[in-house]
């Protein structure tokens, strides 16, 4: 058997290279302490994983636990760095020092992963997409950095931390300079949550920076908008506070979405109908009940009109853009795909030199982009078709076609 007596005798009288094995044997240590640790830990998460059932938490936590498990051959280094002989007591000193900044930086880091974790599992959550907190998450990141900092700092140079922050009070205005952002993002975060202004998932509009689309990521200093298109727009946080967007939740909600447009009625077309014209739109079922409720309201008028002894001028008589009216507002309001439970209107806007607006004012049954224009291009695909069975016609500005179709006619003739 070896004497190791001897062994450390011989040792002694070299003790350059008596402190060289000491050093080695501890980085061995360390790096051993370093492989089974983070082994063991991992082992023991995925048993409790799989006894959870919870596959996924693997990946979330791996991360975090394998961060903080760094920390053993910093304990080991600075425990063991007194044992190794002939080293000065400066550098024992300056090497323990070392040893508790890194496990510092180890802690930070490991939190900061933490809360990683904890904002996906808080997504996943039912109200995930309605309070996000992913912006104050990473303001707790910053704290842990900042405070991280200043205790490495004060690690390395053997000083208290409080006299590092007691010269903090003078930096105050630099400060506040350059997490001018951050403040400004913080408050508009607290805003946004607090009044429930901003989901993810939301559709929102803000033409002054191109955004059209959807929502898909809120942190703390930008707001991330995915737009139709499939490009990305990236809004400041504060931006939302500041300035005016629109916010199609309520839309998106509400389960109708609203069709507001107009047919352009060419207003030479309009005129009264004649009784044969009257008796001929009868055939229409949606307005049957309308012309003979009419034609007996106006019967009523004239008559007593003639009784008292008034100018036939004064009779009243029924037009065909008022049956055309009447038409369209049966036709929605028949219309399996229409909400009833909402506002439904037929109305005339004021004339304008390109036609009379008859303005169709509905809501459709869905919310979803394609079925939505499906709707809306059928009513109008049928109300464009049937217009001229009314005897109106829509407005539409002479092209090159008009132009030389009249200059035929005048050669003709």
């Amino acid at each position: 058997m070896p004497d190791f007596n001897a062994m450390r005798d011989r040792l002694a009288e070299h003790p350059v290279a008596e402190t060289l094995i000491g050093l080695c044997l501890l980085l061995f240590a360390a790096f051993l302490a370093d492989f089974l640790v983070r082994r063991v830990l991992i082992r023991l998460l995925l048993k409790v994983i799989d006894r959870g059932g919870r596959t996924d938490m693997d990946d979330l936590l791996k991360p975090a636990v394998g961060t903080l498990a760094r920390i053993a051959p910093a304990i080991i280094v600075h425990q063991g760095i007194a044992a190794v002989p002939h080293l000065a007591p400066v550098m024992v000193k300056l090497t323990q020092n070392v040893a508790n900044a890194f496990a510092i930086v180890v802690v930070v880091m490991a939190l900061a992963a933490a809360m990683d974790v904890v904002n996906t599992l808080y997504s996943r959550s039912p109200r995930g997409h309605r309070r996000v907190i992913k912006g104050y998450l990473q303001v707790l990141k910053i704290a842990f950095y900042a405070i991280g900092s200043i205790l490495v700092i004060a690690t390395l140079i053997d000083r208290s931390p409080l006299l590092l922050l007691s010269g903090l009070g003078a930096l105050a205005a630099v400060l506040m300079l350059v997490f001018k952002d951050t403040i400004l993002s913080l408050v508009a975060s607290v805003q946004l949550n607090s009044n429930d202004m901003l989901r993810v998932g939301d559709w929102i509009e803000m033409p002054q920076v191109n955004a059209d689309g959807d929502v898909i990521d809120i942190a703390l200093h930008t707001v991330k908008v995915q737009n139709w298109d499939k490009t990305i727009t990236t809004i400041p946080t504060w931006r939302l506070i500041n300035e005016s967007y629109k916010n199609w939740r309520g839309m998106q909600e509400s389960g109708g979405r609203r069709i507001k447009r107009s047919l352009l009625i060419d207003q030479t077309s309009v005129r009264f109908l004649t009784g044969e014209e009257r008796e001929r739109m009868r055939r229409f079922l949606l307005i049957d009940d309308y012309l003979a409720d009419k034609a007996a309201e106006l019967e009523r008028w004239n008559a007593e009109l003639v009784a008292n002894g008034r100018d036939p001028v004064n009779m009243r008589r029924s037009t065909n853009i008022g049956a055309f009216r009447a038409y369209v507002e049966q036709y929605l309001t028949h219309h399996a795909r229409i909400r009833k439970d909402m506002t439904l209107l037929v109305r005339q806007l004021q004339p304008t030199e390109t036609g009379l607006p008859l303005e169709i004012y509905c809501f459709t049954s869905t919310v979803a982009w394609g079925e939505y224009e499906a709707i809306q291009s059928d009513i109008f695909d049928h109300l464009l078709a049937i217009l001229p069975e009314f005897g109106l016609g829509l407005y539409q500005q002479p092209g090159g076609a008009d132009v030389a179709r009249a200059l035929e006619t005048l050669r003709a003739a």
